[in-house]
């Protein structure tokens, strides 16, 4: 008896999500379709031209918003940025140094020490 083996596919957000980029900017052709592993393994290594174009000047989803400017996705939301920025919007926001953008990263930058000791800590205890 042969064995088949099925194709593994995901939605299109899930891919969109994996690749990084936002979905309502993905060509029509992307959003409607389910998208194979194999078909997502070849976007990541030879990307098509809309892909470079979107990582390269966005709209960004917000776990990138948030990553290209140093604070949490839930910081994001505290400082009222909601939607999808492109990477013009992203320099902007960095030039300005608004109140909120300045407290979120120091706040990101006490909880990345935090969970550096922690994790010293946490090591240490392991060894002894």
């Amino acid at each position: 008896m042969k064995s088949q083996q099925n194709t593994q596919t995901m939605k299109a957000a899930t891919a969109a999500k994996k690749l990084g980029v936002y979905l309502p900017a993905t060509p029509a052709e992307f959003q409607d379709g389910d998208v194979s592993r194999a078909e997502l393994n070849e976007l990541q290594a030879n990307p098509p031209a809309w892909l470079v174009k979107l990582r390269e000047s966005g709209p960004h989803p917000r776990p990138v918003v948030a990553a290209k400017l140093g604070v949490s996705i839930a910081g994001l939301a505290r400082g009222g940025v909601t939607e999808a920025l492109t990477s013009e919007q992203i320099d902007a926001l960095k030039e300005a140094k608004p109140d909120w953008l300045e407290k979120e990263r120091a706040t990101q930058a006490e909880v990345r020490k935090e969970t550096a000791r922690i994790k010293k800590r946490d090591a240490e205890r392991a060894e002894g």
